[in-house]
């Protein structure tokens, strides 16, 4: 007897649009610091790793604790570089709020400009689905010259409560109107990316400092990238 037929597979569903989370992602978290390096002196790099570590967990806490709770990114963003420069003992008003203001104005990461491009060059379109408020996404896109090659700049104030809550990755399908499953997320985060996963996206995890891999992530087929620059190759 013959080999059963079988139908041909599917092909699979083309990316249709690319989501990305912005800070540490798109955006260098750490240029804030940077800029003014020399007037935080040799600790300047332990000072950023604890400012963004607190930004973090005072948004997890406040998702946690409930609705009630609830205060946008740029409040966190402050209440975690108040604790952080307690911890060093930094009270020079002027360098803390420059500090905020070039917050505000993060440079994007040298390839992302030309992967965008690349992208947009492809007919796909181009998202970002942030903890950040409306205004600090339009701030940052701009002052880093990316706004132009983003057709959508989503909030996770349009629902509330921050990453990795399901509700945060629902927007960009809603928003987009498209499915999950025809959009890959691209986050530099590895709790971002499992979460997007969760969700039914996509996803790919940016990796700059070869870190160990997370959540299953690796096994789980997460396509995991040094940075940027091949992002378009792998959309069909």
């Amino acid at each position: 007897m013959g080999e059963r037929w079988e139908p041909p597979a599917a092909p699979e569903r083309a990316i249709e649009a690319v989501v990305f989370d912005a800070y540490g992602t798109l955006l260098d978290v750490h240029s804030a610091v940077l800029r003014h390096a020399v007037r935080l002196g040799p600790e300047a790099a332990a000072f950023s790793q604890e400012w963004r570590v607190k930004q973090l967990e005072y948004s997890w806490v406040r998702s946690l604790t409930g609705p009630s709770r609830h205060q946008d990114f740029w409040a966190c963003t402050v209440e975690a570089l108040r604790f952080v420069c307690a911890r060093y003992s930094l009270r020079d008003a002027s360098l803390i709020q420059d500090l905020l203001d070039a917050y505000r104005r993060l440079d994007a990461y040298p390839e992302v400009p030309a992967m965008l491009r690349a992208l947009k060059a492809k007919g796909t379109r181009t998202a970002i689905l942030s903890n950040g408020t409306p205004m600090m996404l339009v701030e940052a896109t701009t002052a880093s010259g990316i706004a132009t090659l983003l057709d959508a700049l989503l909030s996770v104030e349009a629902v509330g409560i921050f990453k990795p809550d399901p509700r945060v990755y629902a927007l960009a399908e809603h928003r987009l109107g498209l499915p999950a499953a025809r959009m890959m997320f691209v986050s530099a985060n590895a709790w971002d990316t499992q979460a997007a996963l969760a969700a039914g996206y996509q996803a790919i995890r940016i990796n700059r400092n070869n870190a160990p891999d997370e959540y299953g992530l690796e096994a789980a087929g997460v396509p995991s990238l040094t940075d940027l620059s091949s992002l378009p190759d792998l959309v069909s």
